[in-house]
């Protein structure tokens, strides 16, 4: 098993199911010097009975290479399929491979697979310790986990099984699956787990600025920071560089251009992304107004309209405005 992570700087941009697809991540990683973001994650692939071809991973990977590594996740049951499809990933060019025990939806919990795991830390292991022989010491198999399912219990036990199976590094979400994505981060959770392995943790969850980077190692003495929600409104944070409207602005039609062409998106589909992201989004003073109220005011006019081609007029505008005062 590979030992030495392939991270570029100890920021991670968290995998995000409907956000982290190639289009995002390039122009998220076209922009950051790998000094600032050390990689990235794809969003996360379901492994059911069958294992995924490699041609799919490649697609899922994308084409493009940059400094920092694009980790491939999986999330599945069966150590079989799943393993199958961990060494089809290296083949496909994943310089990691990452096991998803953190999703909390129905969905997965019916296949018993992400959070749902985390009841059976016997299973952790085992699913763990299949991926790392598949892939063979080519590349570091990596486990996020969630601090629990209904409490924090077993959140030790869960930590040294994904350490027992071979995990290279383990993330921790610092919330259980109960507490879904509710503003109830308890940072010790990620301490407790630093202190129960000898492997590298990096800490995930309620990272909201720039400083919060550094806050959550020197607290919880975690490796690693990772990422989410804050880097839908702030794909800067990990830098921690002011950018203009218009930076910003140009973002968000690089973002829309990018699903159209690359993705085939029709207008309405490219808006409902691009929507996405505006709805949390901090960065560059784009909403205009006197007031917080007024500029939530303008936040919550541009994700109500209905009219594609009329938010791209308004980031049109807002990436020329600056531009034309300088």
């Amino acid at each position: 098993m590979p030992t030495t992570l392939p991270f570029t700087s100890p920021w991670l941009l968290a995998p995000m199911e409907g956000v982290t697809d190639p289009c995002f991540r390039d122009i998220v990683l076209e922009r950051l010097d790998p000094r600032d973001l050390g990689g990235a994650y794809t969003e996360f692939m379901r492994v059911s009975l069958l294992p995924i071809p490699e041609w799919k991973l490649r697609e899922w990977l994308g084409a493009r290479r940059y400094g920092q590594p694009v980790g491939l996740q999986l999330m599945g049951s069966e150590p079989g399929p799943v393993a199958a499809t961990a060494d089809a990933a290296v083949c496909a060019g994943a310089p990691l491979v990452d096991l998803n025990f953190g999703c909390p939806s129905k969905g997965a919990w019916k296949d018993c697979a992400g959070s749902a795991l985390l009841a059976y830390p016997e299973r952790v292991e085992a699913l763990v310790r299949a991926c790392v022989a598949a892939v063979g010491g080519r590349v570091p198999v990596t486990a996020k986990i969630r601090s629990g399912v209904k409490d924090d219990r077993r959140l030790e036990e869960i930590a040294k099984a994904a350490e027992a199976g071979g995990a290279a590094m383990l993330t921790v979400h610092c919330r259980t699956r109960e507490e879904g994505y509710r503003d109830c981060a308890d940072w010790g959770r990620i301490a407790r787990a630093v202190a129960a392995v000898k492997i590298p943790v990096c800490g995930n969850g309620s990272v909201e600025t720039h400083a919060d980077l550094e806050r959550i190692r020197r607290e919880t003495g975690c490796t690693h920071a990772m990422v989410g929600r804050a880097a839908l409104g702030n794909p800067w944070i990990f830098s921690g560089r002011d950018v203009s409207p218009a930076d910003a602005a140009r973002f968000l039609l690089d973002y829309a251009d990018a699903l159209r062409t690359r993705r085939k998106f029709r207008d309405l589909g490219a808006a409902g992304r691009v929507k996405k992201l505006l709805f949390f989004w901090t960065a560059g003073g784009l909403f205009e107004g006197a007031t917080e109220q007024a500029r939530e005011e303008e936040r919550y006019r541009r994700l109500r309209e209905e009219s594609p081609g009329r938010l791209w007029s308004w980031l049109e505008e807002r990436a020329a405005a600056v531009v034309t005062s300088c």
